[in-house]
């Protein structure tokens, strides 16, 4: 199965780039461009891309704007959105990810890591990888505006409280099945149904949920 990728960054150069690289790879294809935000939702209507490779930084509807009004159409439920920043610590990463977007890159990432970062979001996962959630996310949830009320986590099982807890702290479904000594299938069961529940569009909204709800405390990484 192909992978339709489409990007959004204001330079054009930098839109060459990463489609030359992805238009290399033989399960990927590069759908569309936009060189803003508003042209980004647009893009996302036309073409329904499996992924977005989004800047954070945009003249006009920046990437954040464009990223909450993709995720808020139901429509555009399966389009993943792939935060891009130079800014490895940029205030807005989190709430990116807040309101939709499945994961971060900066843009210095090696090739390797850009194209499987694309293949990895397409399946639906979420955040590239647990050292990726452990040191940013932690530190962006330090920054979240408010907590919710723990009421929020109410529809959960105790089971699924205790895995969300375990998706926040970045762990795969490999290695909560491993903590909770139960089959990867069950622990992916579990996942799968707290989502469901919590009406969590993927993986990263997971773990937005285990923070600001204080399942999670951030901290725990330093």
């Amino acid at each position: 199965m192909t992978i339709r990728v489409a990007l959004a960054d204001d330079q054009a150069l930098v839109r060459a780039g990463f489609r030359a690289l992805l238009n290399a790879q033989e399960d990927v294809t590069v759908v569309a461009e936009a060189a803003d935000g508003a042209e980004a939702v647009t893009m996302a209507r036309e073409h329904r891309p499996d992924v977005i490779l989004m800047d954070i930084r945009m003249p006009g509807t920046d990437g954040l704007e464009a990223t909450r009004a993709i995720s808020k159409d139901p429509a555009l439920r399966a389009v993943h959105i792939l935060i891009l920043t130079t800014f490895e610590e940029d205030e807005y990463v989190f709430e990116a990810i807040r309101v939709g977007a499945s994961g971060f890159l900066v843009k210095d990432t090696e090739p390797a890591e850009l194209v499987h970062a694309v293949q990895v979001v397409a399946k639906g996962d979420a955040l590239l990888s647990p050292s990726v959630t452990r040191r940013l996310i932690g530190e962006f949830a330090s920054k979240a505006k408010k907590v919710r009320s723990p009421a929020t986590l109410d529809v959960l099982t105790e089971r699924e409280r205790e895995v969300v807890a375990l998706v926040g702290e970045g762990l795969t479904n490999d290695e909560i099945a491993a903590r909770l000594v139960v089959s990867p299938a069950t622990a992916k069961t579990h996942v799968s149904r707290a989502m469901i529940k919590l009406a969590a569009r993927d993986r990263a909204q997971l773990v937005v949920l285990a923070y600001e709800s204080g399942l999670v405390r951030p901290g725990w990484a330093e």
